[in-house]
This record gives C-alpha cells, sequence and structure tokens, in this order.
C-alpha cells in the first residue's frame, strides 16, 4: 500500500510475496517482522543457497537514503559486536516504479523474546532466569557502549533468543537513531535494560513477589534511582557479577 506524500510517495507495508525476486540475487521466503523504519524479510541467496535477512525502507523514513545508510554505517563501526546482526551490503528494490533501499544483513535462527515469554509456564521467566537474560543483555549493551554508540530502542520485540539454558546466546535488531547525546541514549539504554528485566519476571503484578536482589536492580522502574545506581553499563554488569543472589522469589 502507497500514498503521495508531497514528493515521496507513502508506503506503510510492502507485502512482497514469496519467490519474489530482490536485487536479481535474493528470493524472498517469508516476512519476519515490520516496524517503523519498514519491514524485514527471510531471504535466500540464490546462488549461494545460503538464508539471510534483507530490511526495506519505507520511502518516507529514509529520506535521501538517510536512516538506511546511519543503519549501515552504525552496524559497520559495531562489525564486532557479536550481540548485533551483521551486515553485509546494500541493495535496491524497484517496488510500484519507485527505488527502495534494501539492507542485506546475516540471517538468525531464533525467536523473539516477547514471543519466548509467552512460551512460558504463566508467561514469565522464575527470577534467577531472567537474571541470566540480564547479564547477557548488559554483557552485549556494554560492548556498544564502549564504542561511543547506543541502540536506542531496546524492548523484547527487538531481541532475537537464539539459545536459551545454563547461559542465553541473545541478537539485537533495528538499531534506532536519537537527535539526543550519546550520553543520554546509552542511559534510554541502561532504563531499557531494566525495564526488559522487569517485564520478564512478570511486571508489576510479580514486583511485589520478587527477590530483594532483583528488587534492587529495578528500583520500582524509577529512572532516576536506577540511573543513580547503575550510570553505565558497565556498573551494571560489575554489580550482576558481583551480587549475592540467595531463594529463587516468584
Amino acid at each position: 500500500m502507497k500514498k503521495r506524500l508531497g514528493s515521496v510517495q507513502k508506503v506503510s507495508s510492502f507485502d512482497l510475496m514469496p519467490d519474489r525476486m530482490i536485487a536479481k540475487k535474493y528470493r524472498v521466503l517469508s516476512q519476519l517482522g515490520a516496524g517503523w523504519e519498514g519491514e524485514v524479510y527471510k531471504i535466500l541467496e540464490v546462488n549461494t543457497k545460503i538464508e539471510r535477512a534483507a530490511k526495506l525502507f519505507f520511502p518516507q523514513r529514509n529520506i535521501r537514503n538517510k536512516t538506511s545508510k546511519r543503519n549501515a554505517q552504525k552496524l559497520h563501526k559495531l562489525r564486532y559486536c557479536p550481540i548485533l546482526i551483521q551486515y553485509h551490503t546494500e541493495e535496491e528494490l524497484i517496488y510500484k516504479k519507485m527505488p527502495v533501499t534494501v539492507l542485506i544483513s546475516e540471517y538468525v535462527e531464533g525467536q523473539l523474546l516477547s514471543e519466548f515469554l509467552k512460551s512460558l509456564p504463566g508467561k514469565r521467566m522464575d527470577p534467577y532466569q531472567a537474571l541470566h537474560l540480564l547479564y547477557a543483555l548488559v554483557k552485549g549493551v556494554e560492548e556498544i557502549h564502549l564504542l561511543n554508540e547506543y541502540h536506542g530502542d531496546l524492548h523484547t520485540d527487538n531481541i532475537i533468543v537464539n539459545k536459551f539454558g545454563l547461559r542465553f546466546e541473545l541478537k539485537l535488531v533495528d538499531l534506532f537513531h536519537h537527535t539526543a547525546p550519546k550520553n543520554k541514549t546509552r542511559q534510554i539504554d541502561i532504563l531499557a535494560l531494566i525495564q526488559i528485566f522487569h517485564e520478564c519476571m512478570g511486571g508489576q503484578k510479580w514486583y511485589a513477589k520478587m527477590p530483594q536482589p532483583a528488587k534492587y536492580i529495578c528500583c520500582g522502574l524509577k529512572g532516576s534511582l536506577i540511573l543513580k545506581k547503575f550510570p553505565t553499563a558497565s556498573q551494571l554488569r560489575e554489580h550482576l557479577e558481583q551480587m549475592e543472589w540467595m531463594g529463587t522469589g516468584a
């Protein structure tokens, strides 16, 4: 679907069907998700038979390719951060006579954290399991912050659970650009990490029954208290490594 927005066609959905070709090299397999910037598809690189992911940017969200360029450059800068999906190349798709920018990246098997939570008994983790997930997230985000960058849009629909058990293997998707100073955006990441931890344990409904160490981290989701205790991802990671955990709680 598309509408005219000034000189830019406003697209709300590409609705690419299976077998649609992208840049004569990639065949669409299925849609993986959609967001504010565009849609993501699972694709097959025809010559190599390797599965990859393709992000198509809505033209009105990518004026003069600023958004896609910023995404690609940021992913390239952070290419050694294992929690991020690896960017490969930029391509172009002609959609209803309109050029659309496509970023090709690795395809990661897994389940969105939001869906993973729904599959659990009570649709929540026990606090100790949630603590392990938080630690994996914090370590990954810390690496991003140490490179003077940020994620900017952390939530359960932007986290892929690749493996879990004794430790979680996670991937983050959909980096977001903020106009605020980077120290402020890194604080946004820290607050989001605590929010995710809180949500994984069942949220406000279960807060009273959470173990005291979990409550100490969550601070009742009061941002000023969280940032006073954990002004950086490194300090949060150090706290998690040194904390004492007694009981399983809720």
